[in-house]
């Protein structure tokens, strides 16, 4: 099945027709002119499934469904998909266009933001070693493993990661020996959600900015390590940021190892790509759910594992036991969309050993962000196996959650949201909930602050 995600040729095309420049080009923009390929651009619909059709069906015949948490599931499709979905007798309702007006800033021609003003893999290394240059007594920047592009010799990236904290002897180590609590934010693994990184972006800032000037900041800042992963898909990264003004729907990294698939439906689902519940029926090569040929096929995924592993102490028995007690720090994975917040399980709707603490945690940070907490596939059938969430609750016992970020429709919903969304809605709902979460990394079991 033909995904939704519009070949890179073809969106080349696209942002040159609107913006008036190639991408990576430094040129002004010409006005933006009607594009004859809106009309196969994808857009956001609501599902009704007629009997005997369910959403692991669509997903597995290559279909790009949204988890739609406390509602009908959504599919982003083309004109074509929607006419072969009403074939099969499911019913749509058109939710909202995947594509915001956007407003060229001046960084773009350095090649630092796209789309608005969100960040491209340059921009966030280059932000990550100015922060850690100018405030190296609080930060230290951590190379922990390589893009597939990069070991592979076609230029890639570094999987880079912060740790943030007052610095003292023992810091920021890459053990799990370290006496202070840990809170790891971890965004961008679904390449195309823009809003994740950025969020990242900002708790950065907010960290170093913040010391010595706010005391509850302060606080944490000396008694927690803050650990950021800023983009967990720097390959995939650099392909949703080619078109600037019309970003590609990549959602997974770029490994073609798989063969047989059109680029831009090639990659391995980093999301489904853990050793934890790893399941081969999640998708064939070209689908966007695809978990690659074994668990921990990708760099990317043996990058993060292997850091999470050095950092948090492996005292979890097996999978049915609950959480040590004294088990400590917290774990959140940004995704979009749906303004949710996921607690383990993601992969079964069999209750996890500490369901109860954990949908009582969520629900302590989502008195913040107003999102609902649900576990297992929120009632509409799309599970998770081999998430990154699942895997570090699973192994370690360290509370683990995803937020998706962002509603499901409007100018602030979907994958691609207005950058403006940034300022008016994703960073003042979310911030609170990443204080209260670093806060709560020291006793995440309870009592809860």
């Amino acid at each position: 099945m033909r995904k939704v995600a519009v070949s890179l040729a073809c969106l080349a095309a696209v942002a040159v027709a609107v913006t008036g420049f190639a991408p990576g080009s430094s040129a002004a923009p010409a006005p933006a002119p009607a594009s004859a390929s809106a009309d196969a651009e994808p857009s956001y619909y609501t599902m009704k499934l007629p009997a005997g059709t369910t959403v692991a069906d669509l997903v597995r015949d290559g279909y790009d469904i949204s988890h739609g948490h406390g509602s009908r599931p959504l599919v982003v499709a083309t004109p074509a998909e929607v006419d072969r979905l009403r074939a099969r007798g499911v019913v749509l309702g058109k939710s909202g266009n995947v594509y915001q007006p956007v407003v060229r800033v001046a960084s773009d021609a350095a090649g630092t933001t796209y789309y608005g003003g969100y960040h491209t893999v340059v921009g966030h290394e280059q932000h990550n070693a100015a922060v850690a240059a100018a405030h190296p007594d609080l930060v230290k920047l951590y190379d922990i493993g390589d893009s597939w592009k990069k070991t592979k010799g076609q230029g890639g990236h570094d999987i880079q990661a912060l740790c943030i904290t007052k610095l003292a002897a023992g810091d920021c180590a890459l053990n799990s020996t370290g006496k202070k609590a840990k809170f790891v934010l971890h965004t961008q693994i679904h390449a195309r959600e823009l809003s994740t990184g950025e969020l990242a972006y900002r708790w950065i800032d907010l960290l170093v900015s913040s010391y010595g000037k706010d005391p509850e900041i302060t606080s944490l800042v000396d008694t927690r390590e803050l650990w950021v992963i800023p983009i967990a898909n720097p390959d995939g990264v650099d392909v949703v940021a080619s078109s600037p003004s019309r970003p590609v729907m990549q959602r997974k990294n770029v490994d073609n190892a798989a063969g047989g698939c059109p680029a831009a439906d090639a990659g391995v689902d980093l999301n489904r790509n853990s050793d934890f519940q790893w399941d081969v029926e999640q998708g064939g090569p070209c689908e966007e759910t695809y978990p690659g040929a074994k668990a921990v096929s990708e760099p990317e995924t043996v990058a993060i594992e292997g850091l999470l592993d050095k950092v948090f102490p492996d005292t979890k028995g097996p999978v049915g036991d609950p959480a040590k007690p004294g088990t400590t720090g917290i774990f959140i994975t940004l995704h979009s969309y749906g303004n949710d917040i996921l607690a383990p399980y993601g992969y079964t709707n069999t209750p996890a050993p500490d369901r109860t603490a954990l949908v009582a945690l969520g629900n302590k940070m989502g008195a913040f962000n107003s999102y609902p907490v649900s576990t297992g596939d929120g009632g509409v059938g799309y599970f998770a196996p081999g998430a990154t969430d699942d895997w570090l609750y699973g192994t370690r016992g360290v509370p683990s959650f995803t937020f998706e970020v962002g509603p499901n429709s409007g100018t602030c919903g979907g994958f691609f949201p207005a950058y403006s969304c940034m300022d008016s809605t994703f960073w003042p709902k979310n911030k609170p909930a990443f204080l209260y979460a670093a806060k709560a990394a020291a006793a995440p079991y309870g009592p809860l602050p």
